[in-house]
């Protein structure tokens, strides 16, 4: 369903529940997958997944479409997904040894030694250029929506994605 079409049965029609779960089907999948790229276990994507639908149904009421359903929730996912790495990494020391051992252990992750380092090199990166090249890189979105997501211009968006394959590529070269 389109977004007007979710809003009219939450707001017109009064059917808030309803309108709620289609929202969660039609996109719990997408948001997954990006919490996922972010906090890498599968575990606390569900957990940061589920957060992000409890602020969405509170928030909910005060949504006035200024900006498309998918792209404010993207938001709040981002955002939460951000919240629990920093949390994260308050409570442990070694955050980046945790994080790399969580994902050696993850039954999900069939990677090898190259998509390890290449999954540590993005980790490397500061959360703008990180959050930009995982929307660039595996999402292949098009500056255009990563613009409607997360604001800002185009030109600033290429050059934080020309600076983290920078980055990655300098760090994938070292050793």
């Amino acid at each position: 369903m389109k977004d007007k079409e979710l809003l009219n049965i939450y707001f017109i029609e009064g059917r808030k529940h309803y309108a709620f779960n289609l929202m969660v089907r039609s996109y719990s999948k997408r948001l997954y997958w990006h919490i996922r790229r972010l906090v890498h276990v599968h575990e606390d994507a569900d957990d940061v997944l589920q957060n992000t639908f409890i602020k969405v149904w509170k928030g909910l009421p005060q949504f006035r479409a200024e900006a498309k359903l998918y792209s404010w929730m993207h938001r709040i996912a981002t955002n939460e997904a951000l919240n629990h790495l920093k949390k994260q990494k308050k409570i442990s020391q070694d955050w980046d040894e945790t994080l790399l051992q969580q994902l050696e252990d993850d039954p999900y992750f069939d990677g090898d030694e190259a998509y390890k380092k290449f999954i540590q090199a993005v980790d490397a990166l500061p959360e703008k250029q990180k959050l930009v090249f995982n929307l660039k890189y595996f999402d292949r979105l098009p500056y255009a929506d990563i613009v409607d997501l997360h604001g800002g211009t185009e030109g600033s968006l290429k050059a934080s994605y020309h600076h983290a394959c920078k980055k990655i590529k300098d760090f994938l070269l070292t050793d």
